[in-house]
């Protein structure tokens, strides 16, 4: 009985480490839709869940995982919680050898990435394919031609692959084998079928989508499950992005939009707050009832031919800066996803940003405000404004103060003094208000001294204001 006794105690001090770890390195709750409100998220156990990260697509080469695993760190030391990787990359690729073949031994690299995604408080979002085509087209980096029927694979070409019952049902069995090996995994923020469908060349893809989305969800019933199009950069791909938007079974509208000066849309060449919002409220025009986000955006070389140039100059960060902040002022379910993770982010070593936005909303409870987003005129300052339930938010953002102006003419931001705004909800005075300078990363609080009247302290770039 004693040798029992003892047993016993041992296994239940295992026990108590076991759960102190689990509590230390990751939460069991999945990130799911809040049924309180579906325009934003929370986790399984009713938490609010606002994804503050970027795209981080796999590690720089072969042997780069300790400098992806330090990113990880970096991100999360600065407030980050959300990261989306590619599957179909070589380093994770486990369907690398032969078509509808599985590597394990690779599957083991997509664990020690969970694994670090759990110790850094990070959900991951798992994009499953990238290609484009199967060997007949100009990038390399997104040709499978093991999937075509003289190597091995199921398609005689790529409409092939898409609309032919035997690619989908081998689709379908990867779709089983990742099943089997991930269904329960919390830190997995959500399964996406591909990076930017739409970019592929041929195949009714939107059908195809349409089709594989109930079977993702039957896999993975705990995870959201979620379709990606490529850049919103022209009029062409408004339909297909509506369409997408409110399509059964994808649980969240993303939108891509970058600042491309070759794009077909002025908006893409203009401020990059203005190009960021303007894409989420596309989405939000559509009524998605689901959440929105701006799913990838940042700056690249005309008809993306590679990174902007500029980033050179913006050792600040402003680009990722309005990245981050104009998507969720104007009603997405939480800030931009930047691209260029290695070339911009960490080149430029601007981790603090995330941690700046994470400021903003520590406590928030975004699924309760109900927030109702809008514009405050104003004749210097972009005003965009969250009024919820309980807290009302404003972005002021210097209209003059632009990627040209700084980046590209050298013109450093004025300084805005003595601005004031007119609150159109008339706070009363001795009204609480706390302003926020996320360059300056200082708070600062005051009374408001005449109802509606809002006086700004000095800043520069943008500010942020709570409000009763």
């Amino acid at each position: 009985m004693k040798l029992f006794q003892t047993i016993l105690s041992l296994g239940l001090v295992v026990l108590g480490y076991c759960f102190a770890v689990a509590d230390s390195v990751g939460s069991p709750a999945f990130v799911r839709v809040s049924p309180r409100n579906p325009a934003y998220f929370e986790l399984s156990d009713g938490q609010p869940y606002i994804p503050i990260g970027l795209n981080m697509i796999a590690p720089p080469g072969k042997e780069g995982w300790p400098v992806m695993e330090s990113w990880m760190s970096q991100l999360s030391n600065h407030g980050g919680n959300f990261i989306r990787v590619w599957l179909s990359n070589p380093y994770f690729e486990v369907e690398h050898a032969k078509s509808g073949a599985y590597d394990p031994e690779k599957a083991r690299r997509i664990d020690q990435m969970l694994d670090a995604a759990r110790k850094n408080g990070i959900r991951v979002k798992m994009c499953l394919e990238h290609f484009r085509h199967l060997g007949e087209g100009r990038q390399p980096w997104a040709a499978k031609p093991m999937h075509k029927l003289e190597n091995g694979g199921p398609a005689k070409d790529i409409a092939d692959f898409f609309n032919g019952a035997g690619s989908r049902e081998q689709f379908q069995r990867k779709l089983d084998w990742f099943g089997a090996r991930y269904r329960h995994e919390s830190q997995v923020f959500g399964w996406e079928l591909w990076n930017e469908i739409n970019a592929v060349s041929g195949g009714d893809y939107m059908a195809w989508t349409a089709f594989m989305l109930p079977k993702l969800h039957r896999l993975f019933p705990s995870n959201l499950c979620l379709q990606s199009l490529g850049s919103f950069d022209t009029d062409r791909v408004r339909s297909n992005y509506l369409r997408l938007a409110v399509m059964p079974g994808n649980d969240v509208a993303q939108v891509h939009r970058y600042l491309d000066l070759g794009a077909s849309l002025d908006v893409c060449k203009g401020p990059v707050d203005l190009l960021a919002a303007d894409a989420v409220r596309e989405l939000l025009r559509a009524n998605p009832q689901k959440p929105v986000i701006l799913a990838e955006s940042g700056a690249v070389e005309p008809r993306h031919t590679g990174p902007f140039k500029l980033y050179a100059q913006d050792t600040n960060g402003m680009i990722l800066h309005d990245v981050l902040f104009a998507p969720f002022f104007v009603g997405a379910a939480g800030p931009g996803h930047i691209w260029h993770w290695d070339a911009y982010v960490a080149k430029n070593n601007l981790w603090w940003h995330f941690r700046r936005f994470a400021q903003v909303v520590e406590g928030l409870d975004a699924p309760a405000e109900r927030f109702a987003p809008e514009m405050l005129p104003h004749e210097r300052l972009r005003v965009y404004a969250l009024k919820g339930a309980r807290t009302t938010m404003l972005w002021c953002r210097d209209s003059h103060n632009t990627w040209q102006t700084e980046l590209a003419d050298g013109k450093p931001p004025e300084t805005i003094a003595a601005a004031t705004i007119n609150l159109p909800w008339k706070p009363a005075a001795g009204s609480k208000v706390r302003f926020y300078d996320p360059w300056e990363n200082r708070w600062h609080n005051v009374v408001l001294s005449q109802p509606g009247l809002l006086k700004l302290p000095p800043f520069r770039r943008s500010l942020v204001v709570l409000l009763p």
